[in-house]
Parts: structure tokens; C-alpha cells; sequence
């Protein structure tokens, strides 16, 4: 990654980190999920509104990191409209990429929206936890919904 590519990254990180999209709960949720990550005390409450089996809206609330509010802010932007299948489909693929150390994922990043800006994140084992966070809390509120 080109040193402006990843200034860019970085900007948007911290652009979402302080405009946080999709701050705020409401009532109603047809789910939600607290998660915690204890090695660097973020935390974030998700909820999940669902209309036919589209997500309509996801809203969070949460402290932590520059890393997991923005993450948490890319993710409310990507999933409205999704179907439940398909946001199962991008939390496996976010996951991939946070697992892939840096080398990204070879298809279909265009899937994960804004998002892929949080590739760089991957170097770092110990930021991985804060990427995946509301990601995580995605997947249980997704849980919620099977049960």
C-alpha cells in the first residue's frame, strides 16, 4: 500500500471515528448485543432493526478506540439493505480480512464497502479484537434472530 493510500485510510478512520455514523439507539431493536473487548476496554452496544429480512438500520453506542468506533461507523453505513444472509456474508468476509496479516483478500472486496479502509488494521494482531468488535456484535445480534 502506497504511503497516500494509506494517509487516505488513516483519514478515514479518523473521520469515522469522530462523525460516527449510526450513533445513537432507538427503541425497538429487533436485536441487540453488548460486547466488550477486555484487552483494551472498548465496548459497544449494536442494535439490529430488521423489516422482511433486510436490515433497515443499524444503531450503536459504545467508547473505545479510534479503531472500534469507526469500524462500528463503516458498518452502519454498509449494512442497511442487506439481507440476513448476505450481512452473515460480509462479517465472514471482514473477518478474512482481519485475518489476512496485511495481504487483504484476493475477491469480492468491493463487498465490504468503506469498510476495506480497516485492512491496514490486520498488521496488527493486537488492533484485530478492535476491528472486529461491532462486527462481532453484528454476528450475535444476526444470532438473536435464528433463535
Amino acid at each position: 500500500m502506497s504511503g497516500d493510500l494509506a494517509g487516505l485510510y488513516q483519514q478515514v478512520i479518523l473521520d469515522h471515528s469522530r462523525e460516527k455514523h449510526g450513533f445513537g439507539l432507538q427503541p425497538d431493536a429487533d436485536a441487540s448485543s453488548h460486547q466488550v473487548n477486555p484487552t483494551c476496554g472498548d465496548e459497544l452496544t449494536l442494535q439490529l432493526h430488521v423489516s422482511d429480512g433486510v436490515i433497515s438500520s443499524v444503531t450503536w453506542e459504545g467508547a473505545g478506540c479510534s479503531i472500534s468506533m469507526a469500524s462500528a461507523s463503516l458498518l452502519t453505513d454498509l449494512a442497511p439493505g442487506l439481507s440476513l444472509g448476505d450481512a452473515r456474508q460480509r462479517i465472514a468476509l471482514f473477518r478474512e480480512l482481519m485475518h489476512s496479516r496485511g495481504a487483504g483478500i484476493d475477491d469480492d472486496d468491493e463487498l465490504l464497502g468503506d469498510a476495506i479502509v480497516l485492512e491496514g488494521v490486520s498488521k496488527y494482531v493486537a488492533r484485530v479484537k478492535c476491528a472486529m468488535l461491532a462486527w462481532v456484535a453484528l454476528e450475535a445480534d444476526l444470532a438473536q434472530l435464528d433463535a
